[in-house]
């Protein structure tokens, strides 16, 4: 292959020239622009902003346009007089790059200061470009202050960097700052475009939008990857081929998936989660960019939030199709649940059945289960006896068609004696949960207030110690409270009361966390609303204060005569 017909990648051949050229900052180079035409020219700068939108050529487009002999009408350099010639081909002796990230150390800096005080042998300006200047050492950056706050008039420097939050306060102070930003999907569809017809390759608009989302604001990253999609696809971009050589999941998976759960189709929705991944995608990707679209759908609900739709203009045409079909709350709930699936995952055991769950969550806003089966917790035969904080109300539940009601069995209690049942009290209202239509046997239909009592069945100190020993016995896993417990001093202060004394701050504090708990297990055992539980430290018990080494082997030698008699007898001496 000649020199001449040599291949250049699309990143190297298609860098902008120009300030004209340069893609999504139009605002920054105008101000360039400006401030070359009147002559006010700072003598350092600061361009800063993510990887691949233009930092480094637009230092060079300007290095190049203050230096051009012959610079156009609208403030564009020339490109055919000999500077411009000399710099586009990077053998121009009035711009000096220097690659700070491996170039970062004191003599580095020093070699770049002796260049300066070298005059421009053509053209006006010499301009030195440090890339990457945030890796500059400590060292290095002071021994560039001076320079860099009075330069002769001829030198110009342009700093860098992707990270400005690295570079020191002083050298922020001696430059004006320029923020690049980050290149928005449709300017890079656009550029896209010209590449590719400039190419010979033929594109599909949708294909170009996959790369330009894959590229994530960097246009150099754009050209890459468009590069990489043009030579596998033999010089025809489809959208398939691109979303199969990027490794993207399909749009169409996820519009399908909100249609299901609009429809609150969750074999719908497990289908095509398995279909994805036949496909060989991992869940957690998968999950977030689920949430990314659901994300997407809400800022395309309202037209004033239709700027943060990152995405071209085909693509949010659909998004605006879909959002009506669902209400907003839908959005807010639906994200939460992806989240809450996106922390879980990298705990859970079993991550397919955390994602499909989280699916059928998704599928059931709209269409609930019915009860009793949307808050089985709140079923009394479904619910834990030792959780019950008073008896099941006397009011008969209507079953659900289809649903299978067993007796549930009295706890059965082998060291413990049985203690006589209480009167049955008044039913207690549902509050928690869902609301639930309940038939009382012997109340009319619309009856729907009830009285409510609180039990208050006497109990001696032996049905207390029972009850208290109970609890120990089932909650084994419970060991600070447990030791507290077995060693607390219980005393009946009323009817109702017990004051419990412990020893030790910390018996105290495992009272105190599990006071309620162990409180209102108590209550349910001995059937008695009315009883508290108070727990105190005893005030005239000693508290340990442990004694320096010194003073506590005095305190031994004193306690002990035969080891006193024993040190003496050796002329022995207690020091530390």
């Amino acid at each position: 292959m000649s020199e001449n017909s040599q291949y250049i990648v699309s990143a190297r051949k298609y860098r902008p020239a120009t300030f004209a050229t340069v893609v999504g900052q139009k605002n920054l180079t105008a101000t360039l622009k400006n401030s070359i035409s009147s002559g006010r020219l700072a003598q350092a700068y600061l361009f800063c902003g993510p990887r691949g939108v233009g930092k480094t050529s637009c230092a060079r487009i300007f290095a190049r346009t203050i230096n051009c002999l012959h610079p156009t009408p609208d403030g564009e350099a020339c490109g055919q007089c000999d500077s411009c010639i000399a710099i586009s081909k990077g053998n121009s002796f009035n711009l000096i790059e220097l690659d700070a990230a491996s170039n970062n150390s004191v003599d580095d800096i020093r070699n770049l200061i002796e260049q300066v005080n070298v005059p421009p042998q053509q053209g006006k300006y010499k301009v030195f470009i440090i890339d990457e200047v945030h890796m500059l050492s400590s060292q290095a950056f002071n021994a560039f202050l001076k320079t860099l706050e009075e330069p002769p008039k001829y030198a110009i420097f342009i700093l860098a960097t992707t990270e400005k939050h690295k570079v020191i306060p002083t050298i922020l102070s001696r430059c004006q700052i320029y923020d690049f930003k980050r290149i928005t999907v449709d300017d890079m569809v656009e550029h896209l475009k010209y590449v590719a017809s400039d190419r010979g390759v033929e594109a599909d608009p949708r294909a170009l939008g996959v790369i330009a989302r894959k590229a994530d604001g960097a246009m150099r990253d754009a050209l890459s990857i468009f590069d990489q999609v043009a030579a596998s696809s033999a010089g025809v971009i489809s959208y398939e081929s691109a979303i199969d050589n990027l490794n993207v999941l399909d749009y169409d998976f996820y519009f399908r998936l909100v249609d299901a759960f609009a429809k609150g189709d969750i074999s719908e929705a497990l289908l095509i989660y398995k279909e994805i991944r036949d496909k060989g995608f991992d869940s957690l990707f998968f999950i977030n960019g689920l949430a990314a679209h659901v994300r997407d759908l809400m800022v395309a609900a309202d037209p004033r939030t239709l700027p943060l739709l990152e995405v071209d203009s085909d693509t949010a045409a659909s998004f605006r199709a879909q959002t009506s079909k669902l209400p907003l709350q839908w959005y807010y709930a639906a994200m939460k649940i992806l989240n809450d699936a996106d922390y879980s995952y990298r705990t859970s055991s079993n991550k397919q059945l955390l994602v499909e769950v989280s699916l059928i969550r998704l599928c059931q806003l709209l269409k609930p289960a019915t009860p009793p089966f949307d808050m089985a917790e709140d079923l009394p035969s479904l619910r834990n006896p030792l959780e019950n904080s008073s008896p099941a109300p006397a009011a008969t539940l209507e079953p659900a068609p289809g649903y299978i009601r067993e007796t549930p069995q009295a706890p059965v209690h082998t060291s413990v004696p049985d203690i006589p049942p209480a009167p049955k009290p008044e039913p207690k209202p549902q509050l928690k949960g869902r609301p639930k239509t309940f038939r009382l046997s012997d109340k009319p239909a619309e009856t729907t207030v009830h009285t409510v009592e609180k039990r208050n069945t006497p109990f001696s100190e032996d049905d207390f110690e029972r009850g208290w020993q109970e609890f120990m016995a089932r909650n084994n896993d419970m060991h600070i409270l447990l030791s507290a417990m077995r060693v607390a001093t219980k005393v009946r202060t009323s009817d109702t009361s017990f004051s419990l004394t412990v020893e030790h701050p910390a018996q105290l504090q495992a009272f105190e966390s599990a006071m309620q708990k162990l409180a209102t297990f108590m209550r349910d055992y001995l059937r008695n609303d009315h009883l508290t539980l108070e727990a105190h430290i005893d005030e005239k018990t000693e508290i340990f204060k442990p004694l320096p080494p010194h003073e506590f082997l005095k305190k031994v030698v004193s306690e002990n005569p035969a080891l006193g008699e024993f040190l003496n007898n050796i002329d022995a001496e207690i020091t530390l």
